[in-house]
């Protein structure tokens, strides 16, 4: 069962500085460095074409891979399925051009440290658009568990040995299931909220200027 949130960057802070101020407090409490991790999406909409012809509303897809799963590819509809396929299945996405249309200027990605702490399994990214740095994430995963309800007092409890003010609340994938058996598809829906919230982020300041 896996929690992922945004952490605001420090004032007067920098993001990476406070990456490290995250990564610090973890370390003191004893976790250790486990390798790197990687989560990215890429934004496909619905092609011109088929709006146009079938008299549709475009639909956005996000296309995620993750690196805890580098055989899978996650396939997400806003408010809709998660469809988990193997990794061949970027090329089927250049394939279906013609229906999807790839939003290249909107990859955005997470990276960073894995961290483990007893059952715990940490990772602290940085999460970028382009070249710029546009925030921070933070996944925290119960390994023992596959329940959200029997676990989340716990995970929480730990989020606040570190995060303290920004431990999130209960993420919205968990409203649906109270006691179904927690997945991989789960997680990638709650990075794609993650990166659209930072996505909306960027876009207001711009909206501003005249």
């Amino acid at each position: 069962v896996a929690s992922v949130a945004q952490v605001p960057v420090a004032e007067g802070k920098s993001v990476q500085q406070t990456v490290e101020i995250l990564t610090r407090k973890l370390e003191l409490l004893g976790a250790e460095k486990q390798g790197t991790f990687c989560v990215d999406c890429e934004t496909y909409h619905t092609a011109a074409s088929t709006i146009s012809s079938q008299g549709q509303t475009g639909k956005l897809m996000y296309v995620m891979h993750n690196s805890e799963y580098p055989l899978s590819c996650f396939a997400l509809f806003e408010n809709g399925p998660c469809l988990i396929a193997d990794a061949n299945f970027d090329i089927l996405m250049v394939k279906l051009k013609g229906f999807f249309q790839n939003a290249k200027a909107n990859k955005i990605e997470s990276r960073g440290t894995r961290y483990q702490y007893c059952d715990f399994l940490v990772k602290v990214g940085t999460v970028t658009m382009g070249p710029s740095a546009r925030g921070i994430s933070v996944e925290v995963e119960y390994c023992p568990c596959v329940i959200a309800n029997d676990c989340w007092n716990l995970l929480m409890e730990f989020m606040q040995s570190f995060m303290g003010n920004h431990t999130p609340g209960i993420p919205s994938v968990f409203g649906t299931k109270h006691d179904s058996i927690y997945s991989p598809a789960d997680t990638m829906v709650q990075y794609m909220e993650l990166f659209n919230k930072i996505r909306k982020q960027q876009q207001v300041p711009v909206a501003g200027i005249r």
